[in-house]
Formats: C-alpha cells, sequence, structure tokens
C-alpha cells in the first residue's frame, strides 16, 4: 500500500447566503435580531485518503461541490469543521488566472505565482526559461497580463504550476478552455508526472479523461460523496443518473437518451456466414448489422458503435460521419452493417455499445450500452496480451 499523500477527513464547508441586505443604517438597526441568512452546506461530511503516486478523479455536476473541495485542499477556504492533512509539496491550478496581477507582466506574474506557490527567488529565476517554454508566451512574456486571452492566462499559470517541482498537483477544470495542442501538452505531463510517480488530483466534466487517467475517483452530489472507487464503474454510473438511462434490461444492456430513433436488435456475422454469432477468431472478418426504428424523421442522423474490452479500455469507437456517411433524415425501419476485415482483436471478451445522435453529437437520440457482448477466439497470429494484434513478424539473427 502507498503511503497516504493527502487526506480529507469528514470535511464540512458551508456559505451563509444573504436572503436581503441592508441599504441603510435604519433597516440596518430595525432588522437587528432577525434571521436575514441562510447557511448553505456545499460540502458535506467528506471523507477520502490520496495515495502517493495515483491519479485521483473528482466528479459531478455543477454545484455539486467540487470546486469548493478543492480550495478547501488547498488552503484557500477554511472548512468549519474536520480537516485536510497534505504530506508533501503542493502545486494548485484552481482558477483561471488566480493568483495573477493585471497590471503586471507575464514575467513579473512568474515571479509573483511562483513565491506564492513556495519557491525562492534564485529558484524561479533558474526555471523561468523553462516556464515560458512550456506556456509558448515568449513574444508576450513582457506585455501587462490584462492583455492576455483567457487561454494564455491558462497557459502561463499551469506552466507556473507544474514547474515548482509539486509531489502533489491539483487541478481544476479550467484547462478544458486552451487550444488543442496545449490541451495534448498537457495531458503528456500528467502522464510524465505520473511515470515518475507523483499525485494529481484532477475535477473534470469530461468522462473519458476520468476513465483513462485516474486509478480512483470519488463522486460529489449536493455536497455529499455518494460513491468512490474503479473509475469506470462510477463514470458508468454517473453517466446513466445524468442523462436518465432506463432500467438494464435483462440481458443486462442499459438505454438513454430521447427516444426518436432505437438500435433494436445487433447481429454479428463472421467470414460471409448467414447465421449471426457472438464469438469468432482472431483475423476473421466480422460484420456487425443494427437494426433501428424510428418513430419519427431525424435529420442528419449519426450512428457509431465502440468496441470495449471488459477490463473497460476502449479498443475503437467509429461513427458515420467520420467517413462522410450522414444521411439527410433516418425514418422508419432499416439495418446499418459495418464491416471489419480481418480483425485483428486477441482472445478476450469485449462489450459493443451503439449510439445513434444529431449531427453535432450533442442531442443522443440512442446510446445503447452493453448491445452485444462477444467473445474472440484463439486465431492467427497466435497471442494472448494486450487486446489488439499488431501482426508483428519476428527475425532471430
Amino acid at each position: 500500500m502507498a503511503d497516504t499523500i493527502l487526506s480529507v477527513d469528514h470535511l464540512v464547508k458551508s456559505f451563509r447566503i444573504h436572503q436581503q441586505k441592508s441599504n441603510s443604517l435604519k433597516q440596518l438597526i430595525a432588522g437587528r435580531g432577525r434571521n436575514r441568512f441562510e447557511d448553505f452546506i456545499a460540502v458535506d461530511d467528506v471523507t477520502f485518503d490520496v495515495r502517493e503516486g495515483e491519479v485521483f478523479g473528482i466528479i459531478g455536476q455543477n454545484g455539486s461541490g467540487k470546486s469548493t473541495l478543492l480550495k478547501c485542499m488547498a488552503g484557500i477556504l477554511q472548512p468549519n469543521s474536520g480537516h485536510v492533512h497534505v504530506y508533501r509539496r503542493m502545486g494548485a491550478l484552481l482558477e483561471l488566472g488566480a493568483g495573477f496581477h493585471p497590471e503586471l507582466s507575464g514575467r513579473e506574474n512568474v515571479f509573483l505565482n511562483a513565491a506564492i506557490l513556495g519557491m525562492g527567488r534564485k529558484e524561479i529565476t533558474a526555471r523561468f526559461d523553462e516556464i515560458v517554454d512550456f506556456s509558448g508566451l515568449h513574444a508576450f512574456i513582457d506585455q501587462p497580463a490584462k492583455t492576455y486571452s483567457s487561454g494564455m492566462y491558462v497557459r502561463l499559470a499551469f506552466a507556473v504550476a507544474i514547474n515548482v517541482d509539486p509531489q502533489l498537483l491539483i487541478v481544476d477544470e479550467i484547462l478544458a478552455v486552451g487550444d488543442v495542442s496545449f490541451q495534448r501538452r498537457c495531458l503528456e505531463k500528467f502522464v510524465e508526472f505520473r511515470n515518475e510517480g507523483r499525485t494529481i488530483v484532477l475535477v473534470t466534466h469530461d468522462m473519458g479523461s476520468v476513465k483513462s487517467l485516474c486509478d480512483r475517483a470519488i463522486w460529489l452530489e449536493h455536497g455529499k460523496a455518494i460513491d468512490e472507487g474503479d473509475p469506470a464503474d462510477l463514470v458508468e454510473a454517473y453517466t446513466e443518473r445524468m442523462l436518465g438511462a432506463e432500467a438494464p434490461a435483462d440481458d443486462g444492456s442499459v438505454r438513454r437518451g430521447s427516444g426518436e430513433v432505437k438500435v433494436t436488435r445487433v447481429e454479428m456475422f463472421v467470414n460471409g456466414a448467414a447465421e449471426s454469432v457472438k464469438r469468432f477468431r482472431t483475423n476473421d472478418d466480422v460484420v456487425i448489422r443494427l437494426h433501428y426504428e424510428a418513430r419519427k424523421t431525424v435529420p442528419q442522423p449519426v450512428v457509431g458503435i465502440e468496441i470495449e474490452s471488459l477490463g473497460g479500455a476502449t479498443v475503437t469507437a467509429p461513427n458515420t460521419r467520420d467517413v462522410g456517411m450522414v444521411p439527410p433524415t433516418m425514418s422508419g425501419a432499416g439495418t446499418i452493417d459495418v464491416a471489419f476485415a480481418n480483425v485483428a482483436l486477441v482472445p478476450g471478451t469485449y462489450d459493443l455499445h451503439t449510439t445513434i445522435t444529431d449531427f453535432n453529437r450533442a442531442q443522443v437520440y440512442d446510446n445503447l450500452h452493453e448491445a452485444l457482448r462477444f467473445d474472440v477466439m484463439t486465431g492467427k497470429p497466435y497471442e494472448t496480451g494486450g487486446v489488439v494484434t499488431m501482426r508483428p513478424e519476428w527475425k532471430l539473427n
């Protein structure tokens, strides 16, 4: 068992919400003794530990207390009761430009922000070039921070936070405002931190990042921790709760969506055979057939599938929009075939999920989780590790 690097013990944080403010001295005196506020409990008796070297996720809808919890962990807010214990050097990136002064230049804000995070002036000077390189703001580093865009704020703030050499890094949702290249660098830095044995506490609404990056997670709802454990399980339960999934069917599948179009049945055919199956061998040709029914006409529907290993890793997730095959409308009943030649999956058990959405992938008409569970048996080439074969050719000299 790794050492505990951060411990949250029965943490409670509340705020006073004033119902009516006094606009004059007369109102203040006349209202003496009256209760003009109520206590809002943002974090309600939350307890958990974060172990050294793990990535710990915190999920929950807006207003569930995630950011308040992080601020208590970072020492920005003091809890009403309970304790937070931090056992290593911590860096925190919680709000856009927190600790930045708009009238100071980027250079001056680097020194100011790094000092707030506990670095000495000599150490900041030694790391300054590395901070600027990561931010990519060489041309703007001597300009006032008030001239920076929101993305530039994030770049510089994150560059400072990760270069204070923290053993524990706390990151809030704000990284979502960065551009694609910056988000990629952040992801690479997270992986580098994890490989170095550092610890990350991450709050995000990107459930894909939670599943792929986090080792454990906690789910907050109305300030309370309602579940903790494996990120894949928590993300699935959270998604079902937020999107109003139906009760599981007899075969274990779970459906959610607005219901204008539904996948009614999924079949799998192997090597041109007419009979549907639920197993095949590595290197077989496979056709997946989706049967659908539309109770009303929908414009430009996008159909997608996702194949996931039993352990939760996504193998592939193609959709019709990616290949430019979006019909003008969909109505009535029909089928959609997805063909895979020489399937590279290695032996194991896999789940197939289906989705039908609008063109922007914003409205979910139908999402059928575990639409089909199938097995892959030994084929050619013979491999047993991982989820796919790269069909290697070995040569021994």
